[in-house]
């Protein structure tokens, strides 16, 4: 069994002290070779040991996780975030595609974090590229949490060799396909993400964004009008007609309505 190492950040005793052994018990390939209660202590752990992971807390007093991973090559290790964060940096959170765990700390998601961190670090570590994307996520994660609760402006795309990152404002609509979703872009590119589509509702949770079917958000953004021959349909700019279902047509004339007025 292939092993990592990895240490703790989090200014509170309990929540280091019940991860080391969580760890231990769920996450045997994972090796704890320190746990830290500030993010000096944590630097100072670094310099020390041969590092693949670090568990870090967010929020701390003098130094919080974020200026902590300025003051260090922060693509070179997987950083699994331990939080108590409120919902907008929850949002903030999944639309980074950063790994993260809420406290108090699940064994089933602790192991769920701990695979998929294990499997992305792994693809960092073999793709220069996917190094640079993680840096950009972690510090998109930064400046989305930092604008507590505004509009998220990017989202981190997990594809089937790694990720992508996009600017919202460049989706026109989102498409279910089983477990995954099509992202069309402008200039007509796509992105297959492995997410469902209802992850992308939470995250996009926006007046541009409406559901108008079950296995369909458009961005309100790119409506050129609404059709009913033969249909409910919403027209895109580029010419796309999507179904609306019949449940929803009053809901997305309302949303139509409160976001064009929005708009003024």
């Amino acid at each position: 069994m292939k092993t990592y190492k990895a240490i703790i950040i989090d200014d509170e005793k309990k929540i280091r002290e019940a991860l080391t052994i969580l760890l231990s018990e769920h996450c045997p390939e994972i090796i704890i070779c320190g746990a830290a209660a500030s993010a000096a202590e944590g630097r100072d752990l670094l310099n020390s040991n041969d590092v693949d992971f670090i568990f870090l807390d967010i929020s701390m007093p003098e130094e919080d996780g974020f200026a902590f991973l300025r003051s260090i090559p922060k693509e070179n290790y997987g950083v699994i975030f331990v939080t108590a964060y409120e919902e907008y940096a929850l949002r903030a959170l999944k639309a980074s595609a950063i790994d993260y765990l809420l406290k108090p700390v699940s064994p089933v998601e602790l192991r769920e974090a701990a695979s998929k961190a294990i499997q992305q670090l792994e693809l960092r570590q073999s793709r220069e590229e996917a190094r640079t994307i993680y840096g950009e996520s972690l510090d998109n994660l930064h400046e989305h949490i930092r604008s507590e609760g505004e509009t998220i402006s990017k989202i981190t795309v997990a594809e089937q060799f790694g990720f992508k990152v996009i600017r919202v404002a460049d989706i026109m609509y989102l498409q279910a396909d089983a477990n995954y979703t099509i992202l069309h872009l402008t200039g007509m590119n796509k992105i297959v993400a492995a997410r469902s589509l209802g992850e992308f509702e939470h995250i996009l949770s926006e007046p541009a964004f409406f559901r108008i079917h079950k296995s369909t958000i458009v961005n309100l953004n790119y409506l050129q009008g609404y059709s009913s021959y033969e249909g409910n349909f919403a027209v895109l700019t580029d010419g796309t007609r999507l179904s609306i279902s019949r449940r929803k047509l009053s809901d997305f004339r309302e949303a139509v309505t409160h976001f064009s007025k929005s708009l003024e």
